[in-house]
């Protein structure tokens, strides 16, 4: 009995489902579909310009930019030692250390714990790669210029 009452309903299933609906449109001669409504945004003139900015306002402020960019370049780069050579540090934590006031080798082969605990706080979603990648033994080797020291520990710079 439950066999032929779920042979009904397969079969109830197979025809139903394969019967074919025709969907029907009807056009009522109106144009006020989306075609009508952006041919007249293409038709329409064009709207007035915006006039351009006044270069008034703001002519001292790329000079005065560019030249704090310039003095910020030369003194990081004349003060500071290049901190992307220290493995896991990119120019992205480079410059966040920079931004921190820590631009030498030196500085950082002198953090305690309590420094990397402090200075790894700040550094978002790069915390936890001062430890992993052991960036105050790697900076006291660079500091002290024992570059093949640093070689057999850490590889190539």
């Amino acid at each position: 009995m439950i066999v032929l009452l779920l042979g009904i309903a397969i079969a109830w299933f197979i025809f139903v489902g394969t019967r074919r609906t025709t969907v029907t449109r009807e056009d009522n001669g109106e144009d006020t579909g989306p075609a009508a409504r952006n041919q007249a945004l293409i038709d329409a003139p064009p709207v007035a310009a915006m006039p351009p900015a006044s270069p008034m306002g703001v002519a001292g402020a790329g000079t005065v930019a560019a030249a704090a960019v310039q003095e910020a370049a030369t003194k990081t780069a004349s003060d500071g030692d290049d901190l992307t050579r220290i493995k896991g540090v990119g120019p992205k934590l480079a410059a966040l250390l920079n931004e921190q006031g820590i631009t030498q080798f030196a500085q950082i082969a002198a953090w305690t714990d309590a420094d990397i605990d402090r200075i790894d706080a700040q550094l978002g979603r790069f915390e936890g790669r001062i430890r992993r990648d052991d960036w105050v033994s790697q900076a006291k080797l660079l500091a002290s210029g024992d570059t093949q020291g640093y070689q057999d520990k850490f590889g190539r710079l």
